[in-house]
């Protein structure tokens, strides 16, 4: 049958499924977004960001994705003639260097393989040469499934007196993310990775340092605005009301279930993910060691490419899982299992993708990845 997406199991990368009372939350009437009422949606919301941050501090809300983020922490914080380091080991690597390059005349990029961990001596010996304002990097790089290892490199940036710039768009709510231990000066959120709300909205935590650096170097994505008009319940522009209704009520959720619970579910998914892709005898992409807990990306098995397993899965099983990007195109899958993605979401897949093994002569142990992501699963008791 055709794809239908009222009813499928959705596990890409982000955007990732949305609560009904998330959803229910977007049908409200229209608002006046200079009004009482929705002066106290954002004042509520202010409440509540510290529970997706995890800590108090600076915080701020974007409308816009989480690209907009970005461009608002990069364009504020980085100096054109100042040197910044940009680190690159996949696609959102790539974007955040091309970023900086828009606000920057000296950028140094430390690059690996896309899919390799962090190079660490490398940026421990560019920071030693003194004189950078700013280290910027992604600290969950959905496009190839991997998490890198920003506490290696936090005392390093400390030492050098640079700004610490984080994209955590698919990593907060879904892997810890200990601002203050790292030291990290700004820290970028997406509403549609681990919050699980709607695609369109940014969160931005800045430490008091940043705040006090803040030189504005576009109009909408003045962050001192934003932080003045706040302070206020209210914003600087016109907000894209509905997604903040939603990005309440996805906070409401949030607190309700428990940061550190969702973590260590989102944590325990991923593991048991891992186990079921190796129990098929499939091969993740990323260096195992460095695996994300948001994404787990496997490579395509020789001889099944999109067309025979995404295409299959999604509609003769109604499984939606994402491909690969740029030169990744055809040649991984991934599997998101972050926000309100749960274990029935992953025994649904992996059926699938043992029923389509099965099919073509490949599947090592009928009920192998099945019998990993039950291991995986808590505890009746």
């Amino acid at each position: 049958m055709p794809y239908d997406p009222e009813t499928a199991t959705f596990l890409i990368a982000g955007p990732v499924r949305i609560h009904p009372r998330v959803l229910r939350a977007m049908s409200t009437p229209s608002l006046n977004h200079r009004g009482e009422y929705f002066h106290g949606i954002v004042a509520e919301i202010r409440e509540l960001l510290p529970v997706l941050f995890g800590t108090q501090g600076a915080q701020v809300v974007l409308s816009g994705s989480g690209t907009s983020g970005l461009e608002a922490v990069y364009s504020s914080l980085l100096r054109r003639g100042e040197r910044t380091i940009t680190v690159s080991n996949g696609n959102f690597g790539e974007r955040t260097d091309a970023i900086c390059r828009r606000y920057c005349e000296q950028v140094t990029t430390v690059s690996a393989p896309w899919g390799q961990p962090l190079p660490v001596e490398r940026i421990r010996e560019e920071l030693a040469r003194g004189d950078v304002r700013a280290l910027c990097v992604v600290y969950n790089e959905t496009s190839v499934g991997l998490r890198n290892d920003l506490a290696a490199i936090a005392p390093d940036v400390r030492k050098a007196g640079a700004l610490f710039l984080v994209d955590g768009i698919s990593a907060v709510a879904g892997i810890p993310c200990p601002i203050g231990e790292w030291g990290i000066d700004a820290l970028v959120a997406g509403s549609q990775k681990g919050l699980a709300a709607p695609a369109g909205l940014a969160m931005v935590h800045l430490s008091e340092r940043a705040v006090g650096e803040l030189r504005p170097a576009t109009f909408y994505l003045d962050l001192a605005e934003h932080l003045k008009s706040l302070a206020n319940n209210d914003t600087p522009w016109t907000p894209a009301v509905p997604l903040f209704l939603a990005l309440l009520e996805a906070l409401r959720l949030l607190q309700e279930e428990g940061l550190a619970t969702r973590l260590e579910r989102t944590r325990a998914m991923a593991l048991a993910s891992r186990a079921a892709v190796a129990a098929l005898g499939l091969e993740l992409f990323p260096d195992p060691a460095h695996a994300s807990d948001t994404v787990t990306a496997v490579r395509n098995p020789p001889g099944l490419d999109d067309a025979r397993l995404r295409k299959v899965l999604a509609e003769r099983y109604q499984v939606l899982l994402q491909g690969g990007q740029g030169a990744l195109k055809g040649k991984i899958f991934r599997i998101g299992h972050m926000g309100i993605a749960n274990w029935a979401d992953l025994l649904v897949t992996f059926a699938g993708l043992e029923r389509i093994l099965a099919h073509a002569g490949r599947l090592p142990s009928p009920g192998a990845g099945l019998g990993a992501i039950s291991a995986g699963m808590p505890s009746a008791g």
